[in-house]
């Protein structure tokens, strides 16, 4: 059954805006400014996300004095500029920062930081279910928030008792929230992983194939250097020089075996600070190999009209949107985004293959090694320093319960 929104009104005796929840009028300012609009979504969030009637605390003004929202995000922006980037480049923990608090300032940027409480982020948690988001990322978001609130009580801000009220709020539980679920990260078969490697480039080819062999993360496999490989002993040993926990100052080390020395060896001839797979050349590898296109085919002669015609259609297609140059390295997104070039290449040919990506492969290695060696090596290959965080890569065998059940059930 859908919920009807009480509308956003203006009251022409005032000229203020007005929103009327369960019988009671709350005045919102002058009708038709941001303020006002910001006021209305956060009172029909907070009904949305309690179901009780606005108490006259919240039906009024907050008194005017302390810092608003807006304006502690903008200090805590500067900081978090800084204090969330790797070698001079923002990491993805700033663009999660950001989407995290983009619904805090839609519904509560104008309100006064010290208001912010337990109620106000049940209501920013409720637009981020209405959103459609799984209810991991809604926790982790919500997560976000506090720790916005915990810098703030630290810099003096806001007072203490602003963060610990919003620590007894809990994350949404499995079963008990209307928040979707999302898909767990499944290992990908081999069979359609070797299905995709005729399809795309040499250098992807040999990402997905290292990335397979040895479940490193995608984040370190497209930055492999000749540099950070030892090969002075029979397993080689590549040493990343940028890794997901080196904030924590761990190192991390991975052992190359002989099948993947074989996939490495023929991009290694190359300078030791160069990066092993490089766009430029699987672009240069594409163009090699493109399909004879239907233009090349045909017998009639083009005419110089029709050539000036393309140009200026080309001219234009690069002044709307010009195209960017290759870079030294794959990205974990251009690397994904290869792969998915492979399989629309490769349902072109008649092949049928469903969609994974290159993370699936990490599973799949996770899987394998948990499976013939147990949960301690699993986790060592994978670099984790807690085994439960291997438990979530490596899908449980149920091959002992099995043959229990034929046994003794």
């Amino acid at each position: 059954m859908s919920t009807r929104l009480p509308k956003y009104r203006l009251h022409k005796g005032s000229g203020q805006a007005l929103v009327q929840i369960e019988g009671q009028r709350i005045y919102l300012g002058v009708h038709g400014t941001k303020e006002s609009k910001e006021k209305y979504r956060r009172h029909v969030a907070e009904w949305l996300a309690t179901r009780r009637p606005p108490s006259p605390a919240t039906s009024s003004d907050h008194a005017s004095g302390g810092i608003s929202i807006n304006e502690l995000i903008l200090i805590y922006w500067r900081f978090a500029e800084t204090y969330y980037s790797k070698d001079g480049e923002p990491t993805k923990e700033l663009a999660c920062m950001r989407e995290a608090l983009r619904p805090v300032r839609r519904l509560y940027g104008h309100g006064r930081a010290m208001d912010f409480g337990p109620k106000a982020l049940k209501a920013v948690r409720k637009h981020m279910v209405e959103q459609g988001l799984s209810r991991g990322l809604i926790n982790r978001r919500v997560g976000r928030i506090k720790r916005l609130f915990k810098w703030a009580v630290a810099e003096e801000l806001v007072p203490p008792s602003v963060h610990h009220a919003l620590q007894a709020v809990s994350g949404l539980r499995y079963g008990r929230t209307e928040a979707r679920e999302a898909e767990p990260v499944r290992p990908v078969k081999d069979k359609w992983v070797d299905a995709v490697l005729p399809h795309v480039s040499p250098q992807v080819a040999a990402m997905i194939r290292v990335q397979r062999l040895t479940g490193m993360r995608p984040c370190e496999v497209v930055i492999m250097r000749a540099c950070d490989i030892s090969m002075t002993t029979e397993i080689w040993i590549y040493e990343p020089y940028d890794h997901k926990n080196r904030w924590r100052e761990q190192r991390r080390r991975i052992p190359l075996g002989p099948k993947a020395q074989e996939v490495l060896r023929p991009f290694l001839e190359r300078d030791r600070d160069a990066y092993l797979f490089s766009p430029r050349e699987a672009d240069a590898w594409h163009k090699e190999h493109r399909p004879v296109h239907y233009k090349a085919k045909r017998k009639t002669p083009i005419y110089p009209s029709e050539l000036r015609a393309r140009e200026r259609a080309k001219r234009a297609r690069r002044k709307r949107k010009p195209k960017r140059p290759k870079g030294a390295r794959y990205s974990t997104d251009s690397y994904r985004r290869a792969i998915e070039y492979g399989f629309k290449r490769a349902r072109k040919a008649s092949v049928e293959i469903p969609n994974w990506f290159p993370l699936q492969l990490r599973h799949s290695r996770a899987t394998e090694v948990r499976r013939d060696y147990g949960l301690d090596a699993a986790q060592v290959t994978l670099g984790h320093a807690r085994a439960d965080v291997t438990e979530i890569y490596a899908e449980k065998n149920l091959q002992m319960a099995v043959r229990i059940a034929r046994e003794t059930g």
